[in-house]
């Protein structure tokens, strides 16, 4: 037991020492092998560093002349633009011997075009002074016939024909030329020129005549206190108006008619002032009712309501409404505005 438990404890105190001494050893060579490991590392960093360098280094010079290169060609070619550009340009497109031939053209057609309206503008101005010529001339021969009775005689010298003067005026040679200025001819209305005067009432369409009218008769107005021939033709062929008396029967009364006329105005429902659509003959003129209707505004309805009927008990307010808005005027001509054939709109 001693024996065994001696060399246990040697055992384990060699255990110790050989672990220890292991791991020195391993300590060393792990250091040593981690340095190896780290100077190969800085070696293989300098190296490629040195190698990127070279590369960038050469990448750069190789850009730098790249683009020195291409500046060069650029320059070139620039050069070879400007000198071919130009050469062009002075062949073909501002050629001098070319464009001192088109001004020369240009000014000899300028100096043509300038004489033409220089001769255009003589000729109407020669032209507006023959026309003024001719006008003052017109003008002095129709003053010249309208003046013919200041014409000398042989018995009594005019007032153009002076004894003082060794020729007479040119005047009075003008007036013995010319001929006296006639009286003009009064034109005779058409009877049926008064037709147009329905056209506002819209009773019928009016009717142009497409007949060519015939010329007048040569024949002077008579002397004497006499009436215009038209106006004797329109009294003549006026439309008949008869009265009452004489519109109605003679064996009926004159109540009856006047009872018969109301019946036809309550069935017509026309008012008696017609509405003029095309005139503003209506348009201040106020409401005038009939005789026979009862009603304020309008007729009435099956003998109950009236079309403008006040009701103050359906009224939600006591007032009125006050209207804001003037009141529409197309609203206020429905029913009241009148085709051409008479009906109400």
């Amino acid at each position: 037991f001693y024996i065994f438990r001696s060399v246990d404890e040697d055992r384990k105190i060699e255990y110790k020492a050989a672990v220890k001494i292991q791991s020195w050893f391993r300590g060393c060579t792990v250091r040593a092998y981690l340095r190896y490991l780290n100077k190969m590392v800085i070696f293989i960093q300098k190296w490629w560093r040195g190698y990127q360098s070279r590369r960038y280094f050469r990448r750069m010079v190789e850009t730098a002349y790249f683009i020195m290169k291409m500046n060069f060609y650029n320059e070139m070619a620039v050069r070879i633009q400007k000198r071919w550009r130009g050469y062009n340009v002075r062949k073909y497109i501002h050629n001098y011997y070319a464009l001192k031939k088109y001004l020369e053209a240009i000014s000899v057609n300028n100096e043509i075009v300038r004489n033409e309206l220089q001769e255009y503008a003589e000729m109407k101005e020669n032209e507006e002074k023959r026309k003024d010529l001719e006008k003052k001339e017109k003008e002095k021969k129709y003053q010249a016939r309208k003046m013919h009775y200041l014409l000398s005689t042989e018995q009594i010298a005019g007032i153009y024909n002076s004894p003082f003067r060794k020729s007479p005026d040119p005047m009075e040679l003008l007036l013995r030329k010319s001929k006296p200025l006639s009286h003009r001819r009064q034109q005779i209305k058409s009877p049926l020129g008064c037709e147009l005067y329905d056209w506002p009432t819209c009773k019928r369409p009016p009717a142009f005549s497409t007949v060519q009218p015939l010329p007048p008769i040569g024949r002077q107005k008579p002397q004497g206190p006499f009436r215009d021939t038209a106006e004797v033709l329109r009294q003549r062929y006026k439309p008949l108006e008869p009265t009452l008396r004489v519109a109605a029967s003679i064996n009926s009364p004159l109540e009856k008619a006047r009872e018969e006329m109301k019946r036809e105005e309550w069935r017509n429902r026309i008012h008696d002032n017609e509405f003029l659509p095309f005139s503003s003959y209506n348009k201040n003129e106020k409401y005038d009712p009939s005789i026979h209707r009862s009603g304020k505004y309008g007729q009435e309805t099956y003998g109950i309501k009236h079309f403008r009927e006040v009701q103050p008990k359906k009224w939600v307010a006591d007032k009125d409404f006050q209207t804001v808005l003037p009141s529409i005027v197309l609203f206020e001509k429905f029913g009241k505005t009148y085709s051409r054939t008479g009906q109400i709109v």
